[in-house]
């Protein structure tokens, strides 16, 4: 971690424990390794909650925060220093460097947290903790927690409720910091960059694996540590599966494209789709379903801005896919009765957007009640990403529209006066597709 990033993480701390309270403490775990194959594991990515407090991004540790105590604080575990370990898999900041390089107060080795864990929750009303993430883990707190309440017997404060802290948590990481800003921004960039490379490499014949290896070729090559998550091709009638990740067939003149890759970078992801002719032009029908769905996409853009409550995003792209298509001959009409009977979820069948952030689906409330959306505030950082999807076997839709999958997504921040496009490098408008599909890499 760079050292000039340590007072950014520092003072998420000192926030969160300032929300919780001196009489409470909150416990976060890293994520465990997983196993991929034998004695091999998929690559290790941190907790975002966990990095998002420390920037640590190592398995088997944790962070336990003290609001208040005249020592520590701020407490990890860690692994232990390995020298023959390190030999295989690098260097381990070990309990010195947890403390020297993360601003631990204290820094114990992960296998005494059995034992360390029950004093440190002495004197605490509260633990904020998540249930139900790592099953091995809540075994360890559970067990800790036993203990601990066996020293009420003695007059001893304890813990006497367990709280999910991704209440107060994850409403911090729904707004951006000017940091966190930059490096989205970039992971925004590095997305459009992917896309453009995959549209000019786009030709008849050429395998769904073939355009994802250009798009994660692009990725690496800028500086992004991975896909922030599986990256779709989905060429012809796989463009209306809308999770499809096999990537394994060859895609056909004629057909359409659509992709769903965004690049993270130092911990933060894009999110952007584009979809386009392989053979470089749309046809009639395609470029009709195209332009509905950019449409929609716009239309919600132009409403972004402060106060807009979360809900209208969604209420707008319905009113335009559902007007398109009872005008095409998709849906019956009229266009009101079939919003109210949600007759266009057959071929909308997912929301508008979501959060965006650390996670590609990244946390925060979406409502502020049971019955309230929440509005649109400046930091807030939010994908548009309408879409339609008519199978070849779609019942009752006209021939010329099936097998067509049109989904156009980009990543939008509120801003003071309005909003900010940030993955405005992906082309997206038909023309300056056209101009780009096959120009070669």
């Amino acid at each position: 971690m760079t050292p000039a990033l340590l007072p950014v993480f520092a003072e998420r701390r000192r926030s969160l424990m300032s929300r919780i309270g001196d009489r409470a403490a909150a416990l976060f775990f890293a994520a465990p390794e997983t196993v991929r194959s034998n004695d091999t594991h998929y690559d290790f990515r941190q907790n975002s909650d966990l990095w998002y407090l420390t920037g640590f991004e190592e398995p088997e540790a944790a962070l336990l925060l003290l609001p208040g105590h005249d020592k520590h604080p701020v407490t990890m575990f860690v692994r232990k220093r390995d020298k023959e370990r390190e030999v295989w898999d690098g260097v381990r900041a070990g309990t010195d460097g947890a403390k020297a390089e993360y601003g631990a107060d204290e820094a114990f080795l992960f296998d005494e947290l059995d034992a360390k864990l029950p004093e440190l929750l002495e004197g605490r009303d509260r633990l904020h903790y998540g249930l139900g993430l790592y099953e091995p883990r809540d075994r360890q707190v559970v067990r800790a927690l036993g203990r601990v309440r066996a020293m009420s017997r003695r007059g001893k404060r304890v813990p006497r409720e367990i709280v999910d802290p991704s209440v107060l948590l994850h409403e911090m990481r729904l707004f951006k910091s000017p940091d966190e800003l930059a490096r989205l921004r970039r992971a925004c960039e590095i997305s459009a960059e992917g896309h453009l490379r995959a549209m000019r490499a786009t030709r008849p014949g050429m395998g769904e694996w073939e355009l994802q290896a250009e798009i994660e070729y692009a990725f690496r090559r800028a500086g992004a540590r991975a896909p922030g998550y599986s990256t779709i091709v989905g060429s012809g009638a796989n463009a209306c599966v809308l999770h499809y990740v096999t990537n394994d067939r060859s895609m056909k003149a004629g057909e359409l494209v659509l992709v769903d890759a965004g690049a993270e970078f130092s911990y933060y992801t894009g999110d952007i789709t584009r979809t386009w002719p392989v053979s470089g032009r749309f046809d009639g029908p395609q470029r009709e379903i195209y332009d509905l769905v950019l449409r929609a996409q716009q239309e919600v853009i132009a409403l972004a801005k402060p106060g807009l409550p979360w809900t209208a995003l969604h209420e707008r792209a319905v009113e335009v896919l559902t007007t398109g298509m009872v005008e095409r001959g998709i849906l019956a009409g009229p266009v009101a009765k079939a919003i109210e009977e949600k007759t266009f979820r057959a071929w909308y069948m997912h929301s508008t957007g979501h959060w965006l952030g650390i996670d590609v689906h990244d946390v925060g409330a979406y409502y502020e009640d049971a019955d309230k959306a929440r509005t649109l505030q400046p930091g807030m950082v939010f994908t548009v990403e309408p879409g339609l999807y008519f199978a070849p076997d779609a019942a009752g839709v006209p021939d010329r529209y099936k097998g067509i999958g049109v989904r156009i997504e980009d990543d939008v921040l509120v801003t003071e006066t309005g909003h900010d496009v940030l993955s405005k490098g992906a082309p997206k408008e038909p023309d300056a597709i056209e101009a780009v599909v096959g120009a070669g890499v």
